[in-house]
């Protein structure tokens, strides 16, 4: 599927290599080498996804990812040369919708980029279902989620997680199902990033929807509430 993607990355080189397999791919790409220029161009709007290489000169990485989740929610596919599982963990819990280590294969990267486009612009014929006698309503083709009249703004991973849950209200989801099902893949330590996702989704819910997202010790997770007929 075919965006706009912000292409932040310091190296030179690398840089416009990625614009040219992104550009041969279909997408329209704008780079920089500047944190505090992405920041900018991210307030500016109009970007679809963010590429983005951590260990930036001016700008800590971290911040240019913050601005691009803080309430537009774009995704961001994150490049680093930090191979150690537990710094991938932290990257996706700072919002990060994939993570790519360098070296990496441009050919890949433009894989994962579409991937994660596919998956938070997905448009399908899907009508709006409702859970616990209307309650919660999800419409999965305008990707819309609401709670007692109440729009919720989620991440993809969290609006991942629900509608999978949702998909089958009762059914015990464990960890790696939940990672399959919204990323297509795992890579070992990822699993503990779901607890994390979940946390942010039952505050999101907040106190008057307990047993929504229900936990089933040692298995997973599942939704409490079922589906309206």
């Amino acid at each position: 599927m075919p965006g706009a993607v912000l292409v932040v990355e310091d190296d030179r080189e690398l840089r416009e290599l990625l614009r040219r397999y992104l550009e041969r791919a279909g997408h329209a790409v704008h780079t920089t080498g500047s944190g505090a220029e992405a920041i900018g161009l991210l307030a500016r709007g109009g970007v679809d996804l963010v590429v983005l290489d951590l260990g930036l000169p001016d700008v800590d990485g971290a911040e240019v990812l913050g601005a691009a989740r803080d309430g537009r929610e774009i995704p961001v596919v994150v490049l680093t040369a930090r191979s150690a599982v537990e710094d991938r963990i932290d990257g996706l819990r700072r919002g990060a919708d994939d993570y790519v280590t360098k070296p990496f294969s441009p050919t890949e990267l433009v894989l994962r980029v579409d991937a994660v486009l596919h998956r938070t612009h997905r448009r399908d014929t899907t009508t709006e279902i409702t859970f616990g006698g209307g309650r919660l309503r999800l419409d999965e083709a305008r990707r819309l989620a609401g709670l007692d009249g109440v729009p919720l703004e989620l991440t993809p991973t969290e609006w991942g997680v629900l509608t999978a849950l949702a998909s089958a209200p009762g059914r015990v989801y464990s960890r790696y199902e939940l990672i399959n099902r919204i990323h297509g893949y795992e890579f070992p330590g990822y699993e503990r990033t779901i607890d994390s996702h979940v946390k942010n989704l039952r505050r999101k819910l907040g106190a008057g929807a307990a047993g929504l997202v229900e936990t089933v010790l040692g298995v997973g997770y599942r939704l409490g509430w079922p589906r309206d007929h």
